[in-house]
């Protein structure tokens, strides 16, 4: 997540949740980037390290930090700006590894896809595969990370190597380039797509050809679904507005898929994209309801077909 591409509340102190990032060139271009914002006094740090391609920061929210929506979480903090890319809660009994953003929305798509396997392009700590793997039991997750430091940290600081371990044969992680992602013989039943470079949704993303390459890693029938944005992700580069890179983005997947074949999910002031047909008749939004764990429901109603009204701020 970015500093809050998807934010599920604004955060104090100019916080917000941004999505992970890939492309090497961008992400090395980040990383060298002598303007280190402080982190708020709410937020202590836990780990500072710098790779090749991020300055990695792990950082804790107090849980007694009052009216903070993430109080209590571990964050994941990419670059000068302390994007949040990655989050995760103590886990208290049985509750689901949910995040209150954006990323909660990904766990929805199993249901509507024509095999149990998902590609998260855009991996980060792993914040997504956690709920997947937990809410479905027959899924297989690969992941892809350009970072392998990001990976390191996600292991040490947010529970990936025991995640990895408990769900071996069903969660693969992969060092690389997502937008080079492999697919099986047949594809992905479906995609989960995250790629944000210097705070912005990934430059590749706003063109047709780049997802027309990502929808062929997902078999006939399958699925894409995207962070895309939005006004409330503040770019590194004064050029990149939110809501622009948002829109050129929704424009380049309804030039790929259709427009017809992408709807749209806004979630306090970030948009999520997802391909295939419209999920909007009641027959077919009951039965995606029933398929799904009460926490994520609530989901099902806001989703509309891109087009007029759909991708305003």
């Amino acid at each position: 997540m970015a500093l809050l591409a998807l934010k599920p509340n604004p955060l104090p102190n100019g916080f917000r949740l941004c999505p992970k990032r890939t492309n090497a060139s961008a992400a090395a271009a980040a990383a060298r980037s002598p303007s280190v914002h402080p982190l708020p006094d709410e937020l202590q740090l836990v780990a500072d390290i710098r790779s090749p391609y991020n300055h990695i920061r792990v950082a804790d929210v107090s849980p007694r930090a009052a009216g903070h929506p993430l109080a209590g979480a571990r964050l994941l903090l990419l670059d000068g700006p302390g994007n949040i890319h990655s989050l995760s809660f103590p886990r208290r009994g049985d509750r689901p590894p949910l995040t209150g953003t954006y990323l909660d929305a990904f766990a929805t798509l199993p249901p509507l896809l024509p095999r149990p396997s998902l590609a998260v392009l855009g991996f980060s700590a792993g914040a997504a595969a956690r709920a997947l793997l937990h809410f479905y039991p027959d899924i297989s997750v690969h992941g892809w990370e350009l970072d392998p430091a990001v990976l390191a940290v996600a292991r040490d600081f947010f529970g990936l190597a025991d995640l990895e371990r408990r769900h071996a044969p069903r969660l693969s992680v992969h060092v690389g380039d997502a937008l080079e992602a492999r697919a099986p013989p047949g594809g992905f039943g479906g995609a989960a797509v995250d790629l944000f470079a210097r705070g912005s949704v990934l430059p590749a993303l706003q063109e047709p050809g780049t997802w027309r390459r990502l929808g062929a890693v997902v078999a006939p029938g399958g699925r894409v679904m995207v962070n895309c944005g939005g006004a409330g992700v503040e770019a590194e580069d004064e050029g990149r507005d939110g809501a622009a890179v948002k829109d050129a983005t929704l424009r380049a997947m309804a030039a790929a898929f259709g427009e017809g074949a992408v709807s749209v999910l806004h979630v306090d002031g970030s948009w999520v994209a997802m391909t295939g047909p419209p999920v909007t008749a009641p027959e077919a939004a009951a039965a995606w309801r029933a398929r799904l764990p009460p926490e994520l429901r609530h989901f099902v109603d806001a989703w509309r077909p891109y087009g007029a009204g759909a991708s305003g701020e």
